[in-house]
């Protein structure tokens, strides 16, 4: 198969523009959102048996020993988990992985003087949460500084270690950090953070979809991921997977009906919402592995964005050190030396400036009062599209 921007008419976006941001909000194939449409008119049909007696299952009092047949949620999870390496009896549905992170984070206990480890590599939304909830119980939230650009994947496994501590309740981890791009070892800092006796929450927001992803096998205590960016579900559509002995006591943001009936149901119902995103999550994958070919999709995307990567640092003149095996399908490059400088409302301004003037979506991130862009490679763009954005770029710096 041929990738490229011929690969389009498999979506809606417009023709014309240059989209190199798929990992933000993700861009729902056609025939995923026509499966959404036809489940949406199904619903219609009959609302309250579809989903009181097909979604899911909600039982009052404890399942006796014979088990019922799979409601239609649990059959997405039993399909979802397959493409993820997760046993379905261990992951429930959430609208996205901030939510999956609220409800670990409001589920653990913790006091006063207790510490939350995170390093400054992570997502601002799972920041501002760790810091909402230490500061309702009176717990600190520790940030570990991880150079970036990172030489070596090595390096995270020290300064992670230096900052634990015996008042450490939890340690959040990014499996592929959203503004800088970096595919972290969650694995061996899983195994080093279980070694101090401290639990782990893996932010794998950008994961499904982008990297090979066996999440039994991380060692995480938790693990919250988005599956409509990478993995082409409908948005909002998220999951949370817990560890067996660690979904006691977890509970979603919202709680309903299924308050201590069993963490899968309290998670199916917290109120009256689409269901259609997560029951079309095994669309998604369908179109990966029937359309696009799973292998070859990653192939694509990792080889164009190395190759931006390289390039578009050689032609700014900015060094760009990243090891290949820390990159996946986005990468974020130093801007020219007349753009590197800048806060916020700078980087807002290039940002818009760029889709008002050339018609190209792409993030301007701010990092320690820098300047740069982060490029997302998805199977509908090229080496053409990068090109537009170099062009653009050197236009702004010569303005």
């Amino acid at each position: 198969m041929r990738f490229g921007r011929s690969m389009l008419d498999h979506w809606l976006l417009d023709p014309e523009a240059v989209y190199l941001n798929h990992g933000t909000v993700g861009v729902t194939p056609r025939r995923v959102l026509a499966a959404q449409q036809a489940l949406r008119d199904e619903i219609e049909r009959h609302p309250a048996r579809f989903m009181f007696r097909e979604l899911m299952s909600l039982e009052l009092q404890p399942a006796g020993p014979a088990q019922p047949a799979l409601t239609r949620l649990r059959c997405a999870a039993e399909q979802v988990g397959a493409f993820l390496g997760a046993k379905a009896d261990n992951l429930v549905f959430v609208d996205n992985a901030s939510a999956g992170v609220s409800a670990v984070l409001r589920s653990l206990p913790l006091a006063a003087g207790d510490e939350i480890v995170l390093f400054d590599h992570a997502y601002g939304a799972v920041s501002r949460a760790a810091g909402f909830v230490a500061r309702e119980r009176g717990a600190t939230v520790v940030t570990v500084a991880l150079p970036f650009p990172l030489a070596d994947p090595e390096d995270c496994g020290p300064l992670l270690e230096a900052a634990l501590t015996p008042r450490t309740r939890l340690v959040i981890l990014d499996h592929v950090t959203s503004d800088t791009a970096l595919v972290l070892p969650v694995a061996r800092l899983a195994a080093l953070c279980h070694a101090h006796g401290v639990p782990v929450l893996v932010d794998g927001a950008h994961a499904p979809g982008a990297i090979a992803l066996d999440i039994e096998s991380l060692g995480a205590d938790w693990y919250v991921a988005n599956l409509h960016k990478w993995a082409f579900a409908p948005r909002g559509c998220g999951l949370l997977w817990a560890a067996p002995q660690r979904q006691a006591g977890l509970h979603p943001p919202v709680i309903s009906w299924g308050l201590d009936v069993g963490w899968q149901q309290e998670f199916a119902w917290t109120g009256t919402r689409d269901p259609t995103p997560a029951l079309c999550a095994p669309a998604g994958i369908a179109f990966i592995t029937e359309v696009l070919g799973e292998q070859p999709m990653r192939d694509y995307k990792h080889a164009l964005v190395w190759r931006a990567a390289q390039s578009l640092s050689r032609r700014w003149g900015r060094d760009w050190t990243q090891p290949e095996s820390l990159t996946e399908c986005m990468a974020t490059v130093p801007l020219p030396a007349r753009l590197a400088q800048g806060d916020a409302a700078v980087a807002g301004r290039l940002r818009d400036w760029l889709l008002a003037e050339h018609r190209i979506e792409v993030p301007i991130i701010v990092r320690n009062g820098r300047l740069w862009v982060r490029v997302s490679a998805q199977v509908y763009n090229d080496d053409e599209d990068i090109e537009r954005l170099a062009h653009a770029i050197d236009a702004a710096t010569n303005a």
